[in-house]
């Protein structure tokens, strides 16, 4: 079950590193306005908010490549990051799209349930 928890935390991290590359540097390529339904005209105002999302979004894989890192050790590290980002996740589902809570919150809930229930 370990390694089952700890595939689904890189699975979650590998995410927000394309989140990251989406927000940041393919906002307002084709990629980036299918994936956010964007027109140009709307991504061009937006650009500099969201290459701050971004970033932000790289910085919980970061964190969760971190808690990887240290194995075992690393577990409150996972911990709060995985909840960092369902509390993310629920917020973006309550004021942006509801489909962020299905792409963010809810594998955060299943990693963060394997890795305190395991």
């Amino acid at each position: 079950m370990f390694m089952t928890t700890q595939i689904l935390i890189l699975l979650i991290a590998l995410l927000h590193i394309y989140i990251l590359i989406l927000e940041m540097f393919l906002w307002e390529k084709p990629a980036g306005l299918r994936a956010f339904r964007n027109t140009p005209e709307k991504a061009a105002i937006t650009k500099v908010l969201a290459a701050n999302q971004g970033l932000y979004n790289g910085f919980l894989a970061a964190g969760l490549l971190w808690g990887l890192w240290l194995g075992e050790a690393g577990t409150s590290i996972k911990v709060f990051f995985l909840v960092c980002i369902a509390i993310a996740g629920i917020y973006g589902a309550a004021t942006a799209a509801r489909k962020i809570l299905y792409i963010q919150t809810i594998p955060a809930l299943i990693g963060l349930g394997l890795l305190l229930f395991a």
